[in-house]
């Protein structure tokens, strides 16, 4: 390289080193106090090891003495947890400024209670995988499902994340969620509260809020939106309810949008495709779009419409 291409190099590296004055929110160089986005995705890993114990599995899994293996993994899981727990404590809004051996303390608190919540996760999970299999007639098998559906993945990572959330963990429960958004196309706030027995069927493109509260037994479909009518509060609106309850026995077909902290989905409810409520819907209802009108032309032709019939496996369009 010429010198004065180093120089210039040498310059610019400079001149973008004086940028970090401390004066910016994103100049925070001290890498080593902060959470660890590759670690948390090394945990969320060792969680699934976890939760479903012979379908997921790494070259320290012993095939020849599971359980020993296991209790490895959970041993290695609470260890790096606690560490990225301590760090984030430091964001906390609610616990105020703590010394490093409260923050130790703490996390080894929640790192406790978080793993006496597994078997209940584990509960949940379950119920979810058969909601599932009993919901797709396109599923095979338990095990196609567990190893292949991005639903099961996105809920399971969300179950977990959720019971941090729980805990007033800061940055790691959303940390979670987004790492399974990001290879599900699943996008579910840690913070929503989510019943039994759920489905998610396809999935991609599903938006649930983090005030959400959605029952047992009920079933999404892709692009659904349970979101927040608006956001223009900013700040002002965290802690309240912004997004939609969702009550027992509902399914909600594609491309729905229910928004707003005030609407209610009544139970045993069916919500169309392509449907944008805003309001309140009693039990037992069904809610449609209005009869859509198809166009057919051929080259030199009037337009010839048609009325498409709206039936029960209208509903069912996916």
């Amino acid at each position: 390289m010429a010198r004065n291409e180093r120089e210039e190099i040498g310059a610019l590296v400079s001149k973008v080193l004086a940028d970090y004055d401390g004066t910016k929110n994103i100049d925070a160089t001290d890498i080593f106090n902060k959470p660890d986005r590759a670690e948390i995705i090394d945990i969320i890993n060792n969680l699934f090891f976890v939760v479903f114990p012979g379908y997921f599995k790494d070259r320290s899994y012993k095939m020849y003495n599971p359980e020993n293996g296991i209790a490895v993994m959970i041993e290695d899981i609470f260890y790096h947890l606690n560490k990225q727990i301590s760090l984030a404590l430091d964001f906390c809004k609610t616990r105020g400024t703590m010394s490093e051996e409260q923050r130790k303390e703490e996390s080894y608190r929640i790192c406790t209670a978080f793993f006496e919540k597994i078997p209940t996760i584990r509960e949940y999970v379950e119920d979810d995988l058969l909601a599932t299999y009993d919901g797709d007639p396109a599923a095979s098998s338990l095990e196609e499902i567990i190893l292949a559906y991005p639903g099961l993945i996105a809920i399971t990572t969300y179950r977990l994340a959720h019971e941090l959330y729980l805990l007033n963990v800061p940055v790691i429960p959303r940390l979670m969620t987004e790492v399974a958004h990001s290879r599900t196309g699943i996008d579910i706030h840690p913070g929503a509260t989510i019943g039994k027995h759920f489905f998610i069927d396809h999935g991609t493109g599903i938006v649930i809020g983090e005030t959400s509260i959605i029952g047992s037994n009920v079933k999404i479909y892709q692009g659904v939106t349970i979101g927040a009518l608006s956001t223009r509060g900013g700040q002002k609106l965290s802690g309240k309810k912004r997004h939609p309850t969702i009550e027992d026995n509902v399914v909600i077909y594609a491309g729905a949008s229910i928004l707003g902290g005030e609407t209610v989905i009544g139970k045993n409810s069916i919500i169309g495709g392509n449907t944008f409520i805003t309001s309140p819907v009693p039990a037992d209802t069904r809610v449609s779009i209005k009869n859509p009108e198809m166009e057919y032309r051929s080259a030199g032709d009037k337009a010839v419409k048609e009325e498409i019939k709206q039936s029960e496996e209208w509903f069912y369009i996916i």
